[in-house]
């Protein structure tokens, strides 16, 4: 199991766009991938509950990964954030 912290740093933060691209990562994985600020934490394979997060920029949240590809996982998705959601600034 992979618990760790990843910060949200594009520009409108966790808004519809980003919440999807964050799902086409996430539903490729048949790990547990959850998401969420402290011990509140929902499926990040679920589209309105990344939308109910209000994760804006500057969010640092808590990732708990667990399963056969978790790694994998936790690589694509920290990805994916560091890339600020392959966003135009």
């Amino acid at each position: 199991m992979i618990d760790t912290t990843i910060d949200v740093i594009n520009k409108l933060g966790l808004h519809a766009r980003a919440s999807g691209k964050l799902i086409e990562v996430t539903t490729k994985f048949s790990s547990s991938i959850q998401i969420g600020k402290g011990e509140k934490l929902i499926d990040a394979k679920n589209i309105m509950s990344l939308l109910m997060l209000g994760a804006g920029k500057g969010t640092t949240l808590r990732l708990v990964i667990d399963g056969a590809d978790e790694e994998k996982a936790l690589e694509e998705i920290q990805t994916l954030f560091a890339a600020k959601f392959y966003e135009a600034e």
